[in-house]
């Protein structure tokens, strides 16, 4: 659905929020109700998504493409807010198994707008973490997680939807500020920290937003 569309449209705009249980997740949801958006929320479990309140669950795997077309019914845009923990010795495959998923679902149901959240490091923004990140936290603790965060920024560039890749600097629980920094030229960028309120209020902008679409913005602070 294009964002003409989405514009359109009588009926509050409907999201369906994958990740919606985590630190961000859960700042979007709550965000986007705030707005007047009419959000579902596919959690594994109805006992997982109990403090989302005002928000319609949907059970199931991020993973099953069965689950996901059964959540995204009626809805008009995807934020995907799926994050992984570090994994210093185990392969990673969460992040790309289930945008792949997401990706079939969302063609399959006619819903083209995708906001996915990456993070500073994926694609051409490796390298500017800033010395801790890139030379201690990135190769010994995300190595692994950033491979698979590379493997599912692509398959969304690839995937002919609408879409928005959002890159955040290293999050952090201060108070939002209400404004970032929105960087695609990273030169003369190394390292820098970004609230998760800042983050959940780009993110839902990019929603009806054309400006960012088929772009992979980094913001901070």
């Amino acid at each position: 659905m294009s964002t003409s569309a989405i514009r359109s449209q009588n009926h509050p705009t409907k999201i369906l929020v994958l990740g919606a249980t985590g630190a961000t997740g859960r700042l979007i949801v709550d965000k986007a109700i705030a707005q007047g958006y009419k959000v579902t929320a596919l959690v594994r479990s109805a006992e997982k998504g109990r403090e989302l309140v005002g928000t319609k669950l949907a059970i199931g795997d991020a993973r099953d493409e069965a689950a996901l077309r059964q959540a995204l019914k009626g809805q008009d845009a995807v934020i995907s807010a799926l994050g992984t923990p570090a994994s210093p010795f185990k392969e990673v495959t969460l992040l790309s198994t289930a945008t792949r998923a997401l990706v079939s679902a969302m063609k399959a149901e006619q819903v083209s707008r995708l906001v996915a959240i990456t993070g500073m490091g994926a694609g051409d923004s490796v390298g500017h973490g800033g010395f801790v990140f890139d030379r201690l936290i990135f190769p010994l603790l995300l190595r692994r997680v950033y491979a698979d965060k590379n493997r599912q920024e692509t398959i969304v560039r690839e995937s002919g939807l609408d879409w928005v890749l959002v890159r955040p600097s290293v999050l952090n629980g201060k108070p939002e500020r209400g404004a970032s920094r929105v960087l695609e030229n990273l030169s003369e960028f190394q390292g820098g920290t970004i609230a998760r309120g800042d983050v959940a209020s780009f993110v839902i902008d990019q929603v009806k937003s054309d400006t960012w679409l088929h772009r992979s913005p980094l913001i901070t602070w």
